[in-house]
């Protein structure tokens, strides 16, 4: 018996796929045939000219980093898997939070807080209300000095507007010259987190999707009063 059949057995290890989840039992079922080819051929062997041991040597090298290289290539993969399992459960603390993002906000007849922010060398500003549509529905004066606001979703007569998702912008005036229009980060509830070719993404209330790098504030949802509920208390500016 030559020396390639023991070859063969590697070759065979080698083969193998090393993500399969039978690597395992395929590389001690090739060890145990490797071990009975190699009993068998020193068993067969011409006698007067018998195998070199550098060549068992090399042989059981050969075979001994196959198996090195599965059980590695098996590690790595349960590596991977926990680690994907920890991704998840980092979803799921955004499920239910509410995130500031410069994205459309639903409305559903409760406030909507925000950050309206005027340009630098801008002295007043005017937050500009737009529905799904695009279509102005809205303006209104921003206290500049005023932390946050809420937008009340309300019209100039008091009366609610209809639900819906709506965008924010704030236009920076110096005087009476517009030096700037930005659209304004809103609060608003993310629905489901998702892993999308390896970036997390958010799907939020208003059917946006956005990827989580995009979330500058993260917070526990803020219950404000709603419109349709006048007895209830309700807190933050109007803007």
């Amino acid at each position: 018996m030559e020396t390639t059949a023991l070859n063969a057995a590697t070759t065979s290890a080698t083969s193998t796929p090393a993500a399969s989840a039978n690597s395992e039992k395929l590389i001690s079922s090739d060890f145990e045939t490797f071990l009975k080819m190699m009993t068998t051929q020193l068993q067969n062997q011409d006698p007067l000219n018998p195998i070199e041991n550098s060549d068992f040597a090399v042989q059981l090298a050969t075979f001994s980093n196959v198996e090195q290289q599965v059980q590695t290539n098996q590690l790595l993969e349960a590596l991977a898997t926990n680690l994907g399992g920890s991704g998840i459960s980092d979803l799921a603390n955004f499920v239910g939070m509410e995130a500031r993002v410069l994205a459309p906000a639903y409305y559903s007849g409760a406030p909507i807080e925000m950050t309206l922010d005027v340009s630098a060398g801008a002295d007043s500003g005017v937050m500009v209300v737009r529905d799904a549509a695009g279509d102005e529905v809205q303006r209104l004066p921003i206290d500049t000095t005023a932390p946050f606001h809420v937008w009340q979703g309300v019209d100039d007569s008091g009366a609610p507007l209809p639900a819906g998702n709506y965008t924010f912008q704030v236009e920076s005036y110096a005087g009476e010259s517009l030096i700037n229009t930005a659209q304004a980060p809103v609060y608003t509830v993310v629905e489901e987190a998702r892993l999308e070719d390896g970036q997390t993404m958010l799907l939020l209330a208003s059917g946006e999707i956005v990827p989580s790098t995009s979330v500058t504030a993260l917070r526990f949802p803020v219950v404000y009063a709603t419109n349709e509920d006048p007895d209830a208390a309700s807190s933050g500016d109007g803007a």
